[in-house]
């Protein structure tokens, strides 16, 4: 009986598809529907590239079977646009692709030609980071090179899981303009889901009808947008909807979304049964820890084993995206992604008796937009949180170098899910501020007659602003650090003597450098009269472009403080001619400092600037720029001495 149900309900999904894909064929564009001349004109102000035409259809079948149906339609209008007229569509396991349909037309909207199956690319989408995925990818361009021209393409996936939903995102990029874009969802009556909007008036149309619910949403006539210096993260400039399904199936299990400790509950079923040590390993952990006392010496000991004996491998094959590889595996293969290494550490604090948390996170630039109130999947990797009794230990488990307790710029400062028996709780990482970030430099140098500077600088770099450092000492050989220094000082010609760096390993790790370089021609003489730029080595770079038409606010992310102290012994018989006066410039975006003396033959010079984050509005961008300007001027200021008779 049991048997016949499933039959006939696959009877009726099949014949859903069937009729899914006639309508989905049967609607093309009209002979000249396309036409360049059709846009309105404020549409193509600033824009390379306009969506002529989007729908998309989400159509949930049952927890373990949706299809979405896209066709869209793009004008590419120059050369800059001719990136987005490649269709990519990503499938995998968890997802298939039913169809695929193009069209390309001219400028006039007439149609040149359809595509042909056979030019369809089949990649394989392992990234470079990958020993093993099952994603692949098709490809396909009309490679028409005659702009403007439009592109336009019907898709239609079969997903057999509800975890990944689509999101809609009408406007994509800058320079990117929308005559229209229209989604929506059709599910049964009793399938339910969130949504947060961004940028979009009013709610969806709803409607009702054979047990099932559709939602529309629909927007028009979106003008192209161009990202300015230090915007917000591109949701908050356009219009977007991030949708979640409150509950869902993935593979053989079962979850939840309508809290965060739900979801959480979700990855524990997922991780359940996984962290099993084998024997040997266990022996392993007691004997490095059972004699330390101490909590976070136990902890430091263990993630530099975890670090010795293990490295980085990304493996994502169906569900084993979201599901990590048993501790057992790890300490086999003494391999794992960021969920299997996160788990064996897991594994191996468990065996320690100290309690932790797989944590998911969004890293790199990801940080920037988080939804706090969303509970929905808006991770890309795991880390792990050891609560202590006064504080935390977070742990980068894929990094084979880092300080134990030390998150860097990858994961530090965003909101993250820490999970444990209960389900998840929504967690912060910690942010380095200007007290952490901090660059000290002592320079002494001396200044040779004919202009050349012998110098010595000693520099001490601490937590995000050792991380570039920390990455290429680690990484690369003495021979590519050095290339990396002849490429980053801005210096005349010089030849660096020696170098030399030093770690100081902490949870607010630093690095400690020593160069010693011979820079020829840093001085100008001209006659009696020396130039000299008493500032070295830490000069700013950034000037911005006034613009009282600023749009959007300003996101100014990482906060620092820089110390200089320069001491440049001149050649005998020289005084002061001209000499800068003490600069001192106080803005909401910063403070900086700097003097300089001529005393028995030395120039003493100092400087200093504090680097401000925060959030400013859009009427202060000019205040900015004058900020900006004002240090760029600053740091270039000369000395003039000149010789005795």
């Amino acid at each position: 009986m049991i048997a016949k149900r499933q039959e006939k309900f696959m009877n009726k999904l099949s014949l859903f598809f069937i009729c899914f894909l006639v309508i989905a064929i049967g609607a093309r564009a009209g002979d000249g529907d396309y036409a360049v001349s059709k846009i309105d004109p404020s549409l193509l102000k600033n824009a390379s590239v306009v969506k002529r035409s989007e729908e998309q259809r989400f159509e949930i079948g049952s927890y373990s079977r949706t299809v979405l149906y896209k066709k869209y339609a793009l004008t590419i209008l120059n050369e800059q646009g001719e990136e987005l007229a490649y269709l990519y569509e990503f499938y995998d396991k968890l997802r298939s692709i039913r169809s695929i349909e193009g069209r390309l037309y001219n400028a006039e909207g007439h149609e040149i030609r359809s595509l042909r199956n056979k030019e369809i690319e089949d990649r394989s989408a392992v990234s470079e980071i990958s020993l093993m995925e099952d994603s692949r990818v098709k490809v396909h361009n009309f490679y028409y090179k005659i702009y403007p021209y439009t592109v336009e393409y019907e898709v239609i996936m079969e997903f057999n899981n509800t975890l990944m939903f689509p999101h809609w995102f009408p406007q994509p990029f800058e320079k990117y303009a929308v005559e229209k874009s229209t989604l929506s969802i059709k599910c049964p009556s009793w399938f339910t889901f969130r949504y947060k909007s961004f940028n979009y008036n009013g709610d969806p149309a709803i409607s009702e009808a054979d047990n099932k619910k559709t939602y529309v949403w629909q927007v028009s006539n979106l003008r192209a947008i161009l990202k300015e210096y230090a915007a917000p993260d591109f949701p908050y400039l356009t219009t977007c909807i991030f949708f979640s399904p409150d509950k869902f199936e993935l593979g053989n299990y079962k979850g939840a979304s309508a809290t965060w400790q739900e979801l959480g509950q979700f990855q524990v079923q997922l991780n359940t049964g996984r962290d099993i040590l084998p024997e040997e390993v266990k022996q392993k952990v007691h004997a490095m820890v059972d004699g330390v006392s101490d909590k976070r010496e136990k902890i430091r000991l263990l993630y530099e084993y975890l670090q010795k004996t293990t490295r980085y491998v990304s493996i994502q094959l169906g569900i084993g995206g979201f599901q990590p590889f048993a501790a057992s595996y790890v300490a086999s293969k003494s391999y794992g992604d960021c969920k299997a290494l996160s788990n064996y550490m897991y594994a191996l604090l468990k065996e320690a008796n100290i309690r932790s948390c797989y944590t998911q996170i969004r890293a790199g630039a990801g940080k920037y937009f988080f939804m706090p109130d969303f509970s929905t999947d808006q991770f890309d990797h795991i880390i792990l949180c050891v609560p202590l009794e006064k504080d935390t230990m977070w742990l980068e488990c894929t990094d084979q170098t880092l300080p134990a307790g030390y998150l860097g710029s990858f994961t530090c400062d965003r909101y993250a899910l820490a999970i444990d028996e209960n389900g998840g709780k929504l967690v912060h990482t910690p942010a380095y501020g200007m007290q952490q970030n901090t660059q000290s430099r002592k320079i002494n140098a001396v200044l040779q007659e004919e202009g050349n500077l012998e110098l010595k600088a000693f520099t001490r770099y601490q937590a995000l602003q050792q991380d570039n450092i920390h990455g290429l000492i680690n990484n690369v050989s003495r021979d590519r650090v050095k290339e990396y220094l002849h490429e980053e000082l801005d210096l005349p010609t010089y030849e660096i003597n020696n170098f030399d760096y030093k770690e100081n390993r902490s949870s607010v790790p630093s690095i400690d450098e020593s160069l010693d370089i011979l820079v020829s021609n840093y001085a100008t003489i001209t006659g009696r009269r020396l130039f000299i730029v008493p500032n070295i080595m830490t000069k700013s770079y950034r000037k911005l472009p006034f613009d009282t038409a600023r749009k959007y606010p300003l996101e100014m992310t990482m906060a620092y403080k820089d110390v200089d102290s320069v001491e440049i012994e001149i050649p005998k018989g020289y005084s002061s001619e001209a000499m800068p006066q003490d600069i001192s410039i106080d803005s909401e975006f910063g403070r900086y400092n700097c003097s300089v003396r001529l005393k028995d033959n030395k120039l003493y010079y100092n400087r200093s600037i504090e680097k401000y984050n925060g959030n400013f509005p859009a009427k202060d961008y000019n205040d900015l720029v004058n900020f900006y300007d004002a240090v760029y001027k600053a740091d270039r200021n000369k000395v003039v001495l000149i010789k005795s008779e």
